[in-house]
Parts: structure tokens; C-alpha cells; sequence
């Protein structure tokens, strides 16, 4: 099966700009699809230094929604916003003050990554931050989905008026050209020792990110606690313990080894693969039936909950189901919000977002009529990253009402 790779490098433009991202797109560039992907044949995606945060969502669900194998090498810039203490990765028009509109939010990279099947995305990053941003991941390190695989590092501020070099993304790719892919935790050491040699103060300063969720973690061993001394006791001889009577026993014969228990099934895995054969009514029926199981063990509006209705949703999109899909995302906001949730939480801003454009997609002009003051009012409510956002609402729905 063909793979995917998505090249994106961004920073902004002027004295923003904290790393050179883009100059690490011409030597990615001129490594093999199949070399990049570590598949047959693949399917390249090259973003450079983009403007719009829609742009980039779009090449990245695009991503996310084909089939096989996705790589994403990711060079650029990390930064919060002022309002919500996000990171965002920096695109062109970015500036401290605008990040939160300009910028792209990383949490939109778990967004879209997680219905993938597990051990079927990698990412590599090469990331610079600010020294707020810095201090931020400290705490709080970055992921990129339940079942993705995230190699690279995140760097300190360049110093004053300096503009850093993605030295570890140019390692990465300089290996690639020599037209063998070594397994992915291998090619990330390997950039690794080949970048310190041109930034020796980088292995003592960085954020090294290895996060491989399909490995399995060793269980911890049993301790078995010392046996407590003896002290003898003078004159004190222990009576020899019983010898107990020959039994006879039948000797069974020997038995196979036993085969160990097969893993637990994983309902992503199981989802992801009937969306890609085409079985939408089964991935649906799946998740439906997760998303009860869910309700009943944790109740309405459990975290557990809302993940399911999120992938039902999703689901639906896969399916051509706009409308439905329009009326989960919008019942998402609207628990989410009954939950308590900030009208610009994360989680809030994509229902209503994702039911918009949702609802911009269906076909029957009466079933977006019927659905289009629900998503005025959460419009009202949650007006969005995107300017206009609620105008476009208004102004749609008012053409649909005059075509009755």
C-alpha cells in the first residue's frame, strides 16, 4: 500500500523568525518518496512557510485520511498564545500578538491524527520556541496522538537577533539521501550524533522527543521480600519436619506449551480498518457501541463519552453523512459546554467549527435549513477563530429561509 509524507516547514517572516525552517525543504526534497516513507511507492506533500492555518489543516486531514503508511517531518517554530497558553506552530503572518489567529494550534495535530491505526503514523519534528514557550513544554511535553510515533527535538531561543539552523531535521535528511531508511528510533540517534557535531551544546540543551506508543512496556518484576533471619534459641533444636507418605500419582503426559493470551483488540484499529475497506456502517456501529458502553460506565458528558461521540462524527464525515455529521459535532459543543467548558476551550472551538463546515456541506436545503439556527446560536456563543465566522452563518441561512 502507498504511503504519505507531508514536508512542512514554517516560521514567520522578519525579525519573528527564531529558525530557518525552510531551508531544510530542498534536501528533504531530494530524498525518494519510498526513502521518505519507508514504503514502495509514496505520495509527497510540500508545505513552505504557509499563510493560513486553514491551508494547513486541510493538507494535514488530507494526510490523515489516506490510506497506508504517514510520515510528516515538521520544521518550524513553537509558540503560546496569550490567551489560552497554547503552542501553536508559527506560520508566516504569525507575530506574538496575533498567534492565536495567525498560528497553527498543535493540539489540531492530535485532532487529526487520532482515528489513525496505531504504529501507522510517525512524526519528526524539529522545533525552536521562544523562552516563554520554552519554559511551557518544560512542564507540559508535547504529543501527537495516542498511537503515533514522535521523534526529534525542541530547542531553546537562538540567541539575540539570531536565526537558528534546523540542524537535526538537515541531519535527518542528509541520511535519507543515501537512499536507506534505518528504522525510525535508529534514524533518529543517528541525526541526533551527526547534529551535535555541528551544535555540540545541543545534546546538554534540547528536549529530545522519543515517543514510540506501539512498543510495550515491560511489567514491573514481582519483589519477593528476604526471608527474615533466624535467630537460634539456646538449647532450642526445631523438631525435623514430617516426611509425608508416598502417594502414587499418575504421571500425565506432557502438555504443549501454553500459548500465551492474544492482545486485547484495539477499537481504533478495528474502526481505521473498516473506514479504509469501505465499511462505514460497521466502523459506525463500532464506535456506537463504545460510545454506550462509555455512557453507561462513566455517564453523560464523561470524557470517555464525548470521545466517542467525536469519533462517530468524524465517522460520518468518512461516510459522505454530512448532516449527521453537523448534528453529532453540535451536540459535542453543546455537552461540552453543559460540562462547564470555556466557550474558546479547544475541544469547544473544533465542535463548532467542524459542525460548520459540516453544515456547509449538505446538499438538502431544508435539512441545513433546520439546522442552520443551532449553529447560529453556538455561533453566538463560540465565535471562533476564523473572522466572520457567525456572518456566514446568518448569511447562508437567510439564503436558504428565501428559498422556501
Amino acid at each position: 500500500m502507498p504511503g504519505t509524507v507531508l514536508l512542512l516547514a514554517a516560521s514567520p517572516t522578519g525579525k519573528s523568525c527564531l529558525v530557518d525552517a525552510a531551508s531544510v525543504l530542498p534536501i528533504l526534497a531530494a530524498v525518494a518518496p519510498d526513502v521518505l516513507s519507508g514504503t514502495d511507492t509514496a505520495n509527497v506533500v510540500e508545505l513552505a512557510d504557509p499563510l493560513e492555518p486553514q491551508a494547513v489543516l486541510t493538507r494535514l486531514r488530507a494526510a490523515a485520511t489516506a490510506p497506508g503508511p504517514l510520515t510528516v517531518f515538521l520544521t518550524g517554530q513553537l509558540q503560546l498564545d496569550r490567551r489560552q497558553r497554547l503552542p501553536h506552530l508559527a506560520l508566516a503572518r504569525t507575530t506574538a500578538a496575533t498567534v492565536r489567529y495567525t498560528g497553527f494550534p498543535w493540539h489540531w495535530i492530535r485532532e487529526e491524527l487520532r482515528l489513525r491505526a496505531p504504529g501507522s503514523t510517525a512524526v519528526v519534528v524539529d522545533l525552536h520556541t521562544d523562552a516563554e514557550t520554552w519554559q511551557h513544554l518544560a512542564g507540559q511535553p508535547l504529543t501527537v496522538g495516542p498511537g503515533a510515533l514522535l521523534y526529534g527535538r525542541v530547542a531553546p531561543p537562538p540567541p539575540r537577533r539570531a536565526v537558528a539552523s534546523p540542524t537535526y531535521m538537515k541531519a535527518v535528511a542528509t541520511i535519507l539521501r543515501s537512499g536507506h531508511r534505518p528504522p525510525l528510533a535508529h534514524l533518529h540517534q543517528q541525526a541526533l550524533t551527526r547534529s551535535s557535531g555541528e551544535d555540540p551544546e545541543a545534546a546538554r540543551r534540547d528536549i529530545v522527543l522519543a515517543v514510540d506508543p506501539t512498543q510495550p512496556t515491560r511489567p514491573p518484576q514481582p519483589v519477593h521480600p528476604a526471608q527474615p533471619p533466624m535467630h537460634p534459641v539456646p538449647g532450642f533444636r526445631p523438631a525435623p519436619p514430617p516426611v509425608p507418605a508416598p502417594v502414587p500419582v499418575s504421571v500425565p503426559a506432557p502438555a504443549s506449551p501454553m500459548a500465551p493470551p492474544p492482545p486485547p483488540s484495539d477499537p481504533h484499529a478495528e474502526i481505521t480498518a473498516a473506514v479504509e475497506s469501505g465499511r462505514h456502517a460497521e466502523a459506525a456501529e463500532l464506535a456506537g457501541r463504545r460510545e454506550q458502553e462509555a455512557l453507561r460506565a462513566h455517564g453523560p458528558g464523561a470524557d470517555e463519552v464525548v470521545h466517542w461521540m467525536e469519533v462517530r462524527a468524524d465517522l460520518a464525515m468518512f461516510a459522505g453523512d454530512a448532516e449527521l455529521s453537523c448534528r453529532i459535532w453540535l451536540a459535542v459543543a453543546d455537552v461540552r459546554l453543559a460540562a462547564g467548558q470555556e466557550p474558546g476551550a479547544p475541544g469547544v472551538e473544533a465542535a463548532v467549527d467542524r459542525a460548520h463546515h459540516q453544515w456547509g456541506r449538505i446538499d438538502d436545503s431544508a435539512r441545513a435549513r433546520e439546522l442552520g439556527p443551532a449553529l447560529a446560536d453556538l455561533r453566538l456563543r463560540v465565535p471562533g477563530r476564523r473572522q466572520g465566522a457567525l456572518d456566514d452563518v446568518q448569511r447562508n441561512l437567510s439564503r436558504l429561509q428565501a428559498q422556501v
